[in-house]
């Protein structure tokens, strides 16, 4: 039909997921919109069907809640196809709805649309509008039409909102905590959405693999904006071979990204699968904060035992979020749902935490002395500084000399030390180490490059890079690098040489002489190097 299409065109960006199959749309979806300068909010709706048993029977009833909570109905036929039977049925849906109804006939991009165009008049709407929804076509028209109905819509909401008491201020409200309730395919995630607002709000049953995008639910708790989205479940990728699967997975990776903390569902059942433990490590790595909770408890017998077993467990497989929050629900029964917000709360202030750098710096120090970092090499990694650069999630940075030959271990010593120490359980915590920036080459007002020498004896003093050549590169652009241990400080030398000047290229003379005469460094610098004559920088 169209449906999806005309609410991505609207949206401006592929919110919905479309595809050529029929019924992919199920639950409804929710979004800001834009045509012209009209502001919308739009609701994507199922196909109307009149069965009055299984799955249509559900999406019929999340299609008649929408048409209730709407202002405005746009009312899409497919003009190719014409006016079927279910066409005729909805339209005396719509009639007793007593809602402004526009009448758009999609795909009128042909000969075909415009005889479906022409057809729709005998429904009895009122004038249609040929669009496309596909290519953007009749937009136009579609806005004259949505003007008139909804100036109407907002002279009714406005005279409502001023009986009730609303002013002008109260539309500003803080940002919405933004919850992803995530899982493998059928473990209750729907449901709990269900339990926790109140209401069948999203499309539930037996089957698996019910819900194909990602839905934005609005609730309030205690006080604060919450938006909960349902996502599809995640099954392995290898398992995964349909192309509308695939953008349900899609869509659900995109959901954890911008969540603030993620509900990773659990059947109690089948605990912490390797799917599980994939979607948890996704969810940390986005840097987000995770809940655990495991799903249908009520089928559980030695509850005190089996917890105690999940909590070994699962401290056992995810380290990595240490301290995260476990809570057995039972979503038909209501057991546990009251544990669930106050534990994202909670997780919610240390994900969003800030700690002072004299603590972080006091703090490193100890833990340093406690157990210092390893040597690599016969030299050891000295940290130097600990600052927080960002929250959410919270993000150290270590300077410390050696920086990359600082050992995995040792950070996640760093990182487990952070969180004991500051009281961040389950909170993804990123530490990133840095080493001092390699001085750059000078360049002299010749534009030719000077290779600086902060060695012994060399302190303070510079030769040109064009008067230095390795001898053995022949005719090619060559930059040779080589270290020397120059009184213990193990410091690198670079040399540059220009192309086409090779050791034999024209008279030289050596500068050994004076090379010498500055210790050490000379001599060595002595074996490697050679000072070229003018008339050689010129020699082709």
């Amino acid at each position: 039909m169209g449906k999806s299409t005309l609410f991505n065109r609207l949206a401006g960006k592929p919110l919905a997921i479309v595809d050529d199959r029929p019924g992919v749309t199920r639950d409804r979806r929710e979004a800001r919109g834009r045509i012209g300068d009209l502001e919308l909010r739009l609701v994507d709706t199922a196909g109307y069907e009149d069965d009055k048993a299984g799955i249509e029977a559900r999406m019929r009833a999340q299609t008649e809640a929408a048409l209730d909570e709407a202002d405005v109905c746009v009312f899409l036929i497919d003009g190719r196809e014409g006016i079927t039977a279910m066409d005729e049925r909805f339209a005396e849906v719509l009639r007793k709805s007593h809602k402004p109804v526009i009448l758009a006939v999609n795909k009128c991009e042909g000969a075909k649309g415009e005889y479906g165009a022409m057809e729709a008049w005998k429904l009895g709407m009122g004038e249609p509008v040929p669009v496309s929804a596909a290519h953007g076509e009749g937009m136009g028209d579609l806005y004259a039409r949505l003007t008139d109905a909804i100036e109407a819509a907002q002279a009714r909401i406005r005279a409502e909102m001023e009986a009730d008491g609303y002013g002008e201020g109260d539309d500003e409200e803080d940002p919405p905590l933004r919850l992803a309730v995530a899982g493998r395919p059928n473990v209750g995630k729907s449901t709990l959405i269900n339990a926790l607002i109140g209401e069948d709000r999203l499309i539930t049953g037996p089957e698996a693999g019910l819900t194909r995008d990602a839905i934005a639910v609005e609730w309030e708790w205690d006080g604060q904006r919450v938006r909960l989205h349902d996502t599809a479940g995640l099954r392995k990728r290898g398992k995964v071979d349909d192309r509308l699967e695939r953008m349900s997975a899609a869509d659900t990776l995109r959901a954890i990204k911008f969540a603030e903390i993620v509900l990773l569902l659990v059947d109690a059942e089948r605990p912490f699968e390797k799917q599980d433990l994939t979607i948890a490590d996704r969810v940390v790595t986005e840097g987000r904060g995770l809940v655990v909770l495991i799903t249908k408890w009520d089928l559980i017998e030695d509850k005190q035992a089996k917890l105690a077993e999940l909590r070994e467990e699962f401290e056992r497989l995810l380290p990595q979020i240490k301290g995260a929050p476990l809570i057995p629900i039972s979503s038909i029964s209501g057991r546990g749902l009251e544990k669930i917000m106050p534990a994202v709360s909670a997780l919610h202030k240390n994900w969003d935490v800030k700690v002072k750098t004299r603590d972080l710096n006091d703090w490193l120090a100890e833990m340093v002395q406690r157990h210092p970092p390893p040597a690599v090499d016969g030299r050891r990694v000295k940290p130097r500084y600990l600052s927080q650069t960002k929250a959410r999630p919270p993000t150290f940075v270590l300077m410390a000399s050696r920086a990359a030959h600082l050992p995995d271990s040792y950070k996640r010593y760093l990182i487990n030390g952070l969180r004991e120490a500051f009281d961040l359980p389950g909170v993804p915590i990123r530490l990133i180490v840095k080493g001092r920036k390699t001085p750059t080459p000078r360049t002299n007002k010749k534009g030719g490059q000077r290779a600086a020498f902060f060695i012994p004896g060399l302190l303070g003093s510079a030769l040109r890079a064009d008067d230095l050549a390795i001898a053995g590169f022949g005719r090619q652009a060559q930059l040779h690098h080589f270290r020397r241990d120059f009184g213990g400080r193990g410091q690198g030398v670079g040399i540059f040489a220009r192309h086409g000047l090779g050791p034999h290229a024209g008279a030289r003379r050596a500068r050994i002489k004076q090379v010498r005469a500055q210790g050490r460094i000379g001599q060595l610098l002595a074996q490697d190097c050679t000072r070229l004559s003018r008339p050689a920088l010129e020699a082709p």
